[in-house]
């Protein structure tokens, strides 16, 4: 079974909190997302494994650390992923990108692939899956068969926000996949929004309705 790990670090709480409500405006919101993807990556990236390299330093010569392998690809699920990639890049910015396309039929919640795009080495990488909300967990669920399907093994999902319904699916249909969730909420609501939540992320994100 897949590891779960909740954030309780007080930041990212901190920021959750001020993304929740519905007075929070446009770039704010944004500014958080950003924040917060860059604070769960930290998190997500713990154990990494490393390799020893010999460097020179202005002084004399030193051993140091550094990622081992072809490193990372950051995998947003359009559209409200791509802030959380941002973030992310802003803390590995030599992480490549790849691209997952879902749309959710509004009836009967499910997913449906529309676009996928990935480096030609991911299957060499660690591969994080981000996306803002783990509702109903279709949508994550879909982007990791896809990439399984392309060969991908090495696979993590960040999101900022989980329902206790979509951590289950994910943990069911790929239990091979560690979760890192910024907060966990209490439901779905009848329509499959995770509550109390902070509404649509991708409106949110851009200031769409």
């Amino acid at each position: 079974m897949s590891s779960v790990f909740i954030m309780d670090h007080p930041l990212i709480q901190h920021k959750i909190g001020i993304m929740r409500q519905k007075t929070t405006s446009t770039k704010e919101f944004r500014d958080l997302v950003y924040e917060v993807a860059m604070l769960i990556c930290y998190e997500a990236s713990r154990d990494l494994p490393l390799s020893e390299k010999l460097i020179e330093t202005p002084l004399m010569p030193a051993t140091v650390r550094e990622i081992r392998g072809k490193k990372l690809c950051v995998v947003p699920i359009l559209r409200a992923g791509l802030h959380m990639a941002d973030g992310i890049l802003r803390l590995i910015p030599n992480a490549k990108v790849g691209h997952i396309g879902l749309y959710r039929d509004e009836k009967t919640l499910e997913p449906h692939e529309y676009f996928c795009k990935l480096p030609a080495d991911a299957a060499e990488r660690e591969i994080f899956v981000v996306d803002p909300m783990l509702a109903t967990g279709g949508s994550a669920e879909a982007a990791i068969r896809m990439l399984k399907n392309r060969g991908i093994s090495r696979i993590r999902f960040l999101c900022l926000i989980a329902a206790p319904e979509g951590v289950q699916r994910l943990q069911k249909s790929h239990p091979d996949v560690n979760l890192y969730i910024g907060c966990l909420d209490k439901r779905l609501n009848e329509n499959g929004y995770i509550l109390p939540g902070l509404g649509d992320a991708g409106d949110r994100i851009y200031g769409t309705k």
